[in-house]
């Protein structure tokens, strides 16, 4: 018995103000192969603007299909609850695919001209947010003329520096 209270003396002794000011170094790892490799796949911009485009894609699926389901038809009180239903999934189909296809032409413009103007500029700033904002906004809206692709192009550049500073990504 006497064993154990010496064993449990030295598990609580507090360490001497020489020990506990020590830092504690530990060793830096090096990168394996496979990281190397997985990391110069992500840094290619042709990967990272159909992976923003497919997880674009992805989103506005899932928000076509949530604001599909809001859709109340008009003549409502005319129409059985199965005739309701299949308006409801057909709007939720319709809302869903038109969604996605904005999302994810959003995903891939944004994220492609940001990778090119970063890798031009050799920088990582929000100067770089900016252009993929405006010329994403700018080709979001070109359909509408001229006009219709500056205020694109003003408006998504203004709210990608939101964005950028809000989660306060380049210091």
């Amino acid at each position: 018995m006497a064993a154990s209270n010496s064993e449990n003396d030295s598990k609580n002794e507090i360490p001497s103000s020489s020990e506990a000011e020590q830092p504690q170094f530990q060793a830096i790892r090096m990168p394996t192969m496979e990281e190397i490799r997985a990391q110069e796949v992500w840094n290619n911009c042709a990967v990272r603007s159909v992976v923003s485009g497919v997880m674009g894609g992805g989103l506005g699926f899932f928000m076509g299909m949530f604001l599909g389901a809001l859709d109340n038809p008009i003549m409502q009180d005319e129409m059985t609850g199965r005739q309701q239903f299949v308006y409801n999934v057909k709007q939720m189909g319709r809302r869903s695919l038109s969604s996605a296809k904005a999302f994810a032409v959003m995903g891939l413009v944004f994220s492609a001209v940001e990778c090119v103007v970063e890798k031009a500029r050799a920088k990582h700033d929000t100067t770089n947010t900016v252009v993929a904002g405006c010329v994403t906004g700018g080709t979001m809206s070109a359909r509408g003329g001229p006009k219709a692709a500056c205020a694109g192009c003003a408006g998504f550049a203004a709210f990608s520096v939101l964005i950028e500073k809000f989660f306060d990504r380049h210091t």
